[in-house]
């Protein structure tokens, strides 16, 4: 569930003075993820649905705390930062450019050492947008008690169901399905969910497929490498360009 929001945007994970993160060319030629200074880049992760991510952490932030930047064939799709409970702290949707902040109160905050001893935790938390208001996020994540091993990383696999509303209590969303989470990384994953907007179900898969660590192959990549052409002809020709 924690790996991202589906609504209407997050804040920006990076700091201000690098809210666009810039690409070096490699030997080869071909466009290299840079993270802002003083942040380390410890993992870039290729996705079923045509993604790429870099994880990160940055000196001026708190212990345990994480950086994400999501990328598609358009270049960065989304940013954001987790706590070392993986609550979103902030993040944002750059192809929208709306924002989302977590509120300062929250009545059942998400709790990643929950999860892992008790196999689910329920969550109740708000997060605060400057031009939309309050979004309030209710939901569950649990423990299936099965492991996975992608491209030599273990992961625990999880499913949860959410439901996002406005700040007058009306419905927005709901999401369910399946996702990993990495313990020793304290992270989430995408996996194969169904995410419900005014009636109409939606089936994503952006399950992890490759990581790649520093000197390794694909370590950096801003191309993703999977599902591009599967999302391409799923859109049909009136929104090829989305992909």
């Amino acid at each position: 569930m924690r790996a991202a929001l589906l609504s209407l945007a997050l804040l920006a994970a990076l700091p201000a003075h690098a809210q666009d993160p810039a690409q070096d060319q490699s030997a080869s030629g071909s466009r290299l993820f840079q993270a802002p200074p003083g942040c380390t880049v410890h993992v870039t992760v290729q996705g079923a649905a045509c993604s790429v991510e870099h994880q990160f952490t940055c000196s001026g932030d708190p212990a345990g705390w994480r950086r994400r930047v999501l990328m598609d064939e358009s270049g960065i799709s989304l940013s954001d930062l987790i706590d070392d409970q993986t609550q979103w702290i902030e993040a944002n949707y750059f192809e929208v450019g709306a924002t989302e902040v977590l509120s300062p109160s929250n009545p059942d905050p998400a709790n990643l050492d929950t999860l892992l001893s008790t196999g689910a935790d329920a969550y109740d938390f708000t997060t605060e947008n400057p031009d939309y208001g309050l979004t309030r996020y209710v939901g569950e994540d649990r423990l299936t008690g099965e492991t996975v091993v992608i491209d030599g990383v273990t992961l625990d696999v999880t499913t949860f169901d959410m439901v996002a509303y406005d700040e007058a209590g009306t419905k927005l969303w709901t999401r369910r399905g399946g996702g990993f989470v990495q313990r020793d990384w304290r992270t989430f994953f995408a996996g194969r969910e169904t995410s419900t907007v005014s009636g109409t179900p939606e089936v994503l898969d952006d399950s992890p497929v490759e990581f790649a660590f520093p000197g390794e192959d694909g370590f950096l990549s801003t191309t993703p490498r999977h599902g591009c052409n599967m999302l391409m002809s799923s859109l049909g020709p009136a929104q090829g360009g989305q992909g």
